[in-house]
């Protein structure tokens, strides 16, 4: 097993803002005001994605990584700049793969799903707060996930209306339609659109995990009974 975490860096076209990357880890990712701070915040991230690893089946060689190594930089967009977020696409994402690497993505992925309903399950139905009072209730949150879930998922021919998608039934279906699609598309070599599969992949982790560990970091614990969400 490898000892070294493989990283790439995003750097936004005006040096604004930057993005580490784990090259093999999809959705593991974080932003900073500089490279190392990027680094920094995704190295502080490892022990929160050990469970992603684990659930993935891939427990014992994620936690073998246990040094930090950028390997390779490249520039992101405007958009990077703006949201301290990975809008570039990496050499990584455009490099041939096999479908066992496919595989392995979309185990990492499908465990990204698996945590972020875990963890809409368990919080509380109010979210801390911001300091001027702003932000998204956990049924809002989970809404904005599968809505833009299900927008990525039109890149690879499938569709789903907003009401299936927030329905037990209905979230299985389309996700398993997701994962499908995205695997005839390789095996026809092609790409979601203008994107390369490894990054539709590991965006919509990302974004799953991301606002994932937002609810957990918000949680109101014991303050309030957390309702069971719909879906």
């Amino acid at each position: 097993m490898a000892k070294q975490l493989a990283v790439l860096v995003e750097a936004g076209p005006k040096g604004k803002r930057f993005v580490a990357l784990a090259r093999d880890w999809p959705g593991l990712e974080r932003g900073g005001k500089t490279a190392e701070e990027a680094v920094a915040a995704l190295t502080a991230y490892l022990p929160r994605y050990a469970s992603i690893a684990k659930r993935a089946g891939f427990g014992e060689e994620f936690a073998a990584q246990e040094r930090v190594r950028v390997v390779d930089r490249f520039e992101g967009t405007g958009s990077t700049d703006f949201w301290g977020i990975s809008f570039g696409k990496s050499p990584t994402d455009f490099a041939p793969f096999s479908p066992q690497a496919l595989e392995r993505q979309l185990a990492l992925l499908s465990a990204s799903w698996a945590e972020f309903d875990a963890v809409a399950r368990r919080v509380s139905a109010d979210l801390a707060k911001g300091p001027r009072g702003g932000g998204r209730d956990r049924a809002q949150v989970v809404r904005h996930v599968l809505v833009n879930e299900e927008d990525w998922a039109k890149m690879v021919g499938v569709r789903a209306s907003e009401r299936a998608i927030l329905t037990p039934k209905g979230l299985r279906t389309h996700r398993s339609a997701f994962l499908d699609a995205i695997r005839a598309r390789h095996a026809a070599g092609e790409p979601a659109r203008s994107w390369p599969l490894p990054y539709l992949i590991r965006h919509s982790a990302y974004h799953t995990l991301d606002h994932a560990w937002e609810m957990e970091d918000k949680d109101l614990g014991g303050r309030q009974p957390a309702r069971t969400p719909r879906w």
